[in-house]
């Protein structure tokens, strides 16, 4: 499992020249990281502001979920490759195409999730830029902003793997999440500076 590794090994299969882990892994733990930051200027505020302690239980939870994301996009998507090789080898054209798509979806939702768990980080992130300790809330800013990014990437790759359905209710639900982010993102950076 890749949440095993260290991060400098992490950072070697990353980097390793092949299909997977991918960037959507490198998503998920970058938004692992920005949950991170969020429960530690919660954890910090939580002296003088009272929902603190709740908000850094959430960011932990969120930093979870980001966390174990890590491994279920990387098998996901290999689970998808393996699939569509298996299908050019086996299978009529029809029957590949069906199973490439099938597959491929399946391997929208992780990255969807992402977009999901970033929106959710983004929002605590906003909550502790106005509500924190003012030496945390630049931190809770760039935790938000970090979480913008990941819910941006996580829409790019939900839009990737389906391309041959582009009328897919996820897009759209990634796009809305991915525009929650961006706006808390925003508004946290606003009152940080």
């Amino acid at each position: 499992m890749l949440t095993d590794l260290s991060l400098r090994s992490f950072l070697d299969e990353l980097s390793a020249g092949r299909e997977t882990p991918g960037g959507g892994s490198a998503l998920a733990l970058t938004l692992a990281v920005a949950a991170a930051v969020v429960e530690m200027a919660a954890r910090l505020s939580a002296d003088s502001w009272p929902a603190g302690a709740e908000v850094a239980s959430h960011a932990s939870a969120l930093r979870g979920r980001a966390t174990a994301l890590v491994d279920e996009i990387a098998e996901a998507y290999a689970q998808a490759l393996a699939a569509r090789g298996e299908a050019a080898a086996t299978m009529s054209r029809a029957e590949r195409n069906a199973e490439v798509g099938r597959t491929f979806a399946a391997a929208a939702e992780p990255p969807l999730e992402i977009a999901r768990v970033a929106a959710e980080v983004a929002e605590l992130a906003e909550l502790v830029a106005y509500h924190g300790e003012p030496h945390v809330q630049p931190d809770a800013a760039v935790a938000a902003e970090v979480a913008a990014a990941a819910a941006r990437g996580g829409l790019a790759l939900v839009e990737v793997n389906l391309t041959a359905q582009s009328s897919d209710p996820r897009v759209e639900e990634a796009t809305k999440l991915l525009a929650s982010a961006e706006r808390a993102a925003a508004r946290a950076v606003a009152r940080s500076g």
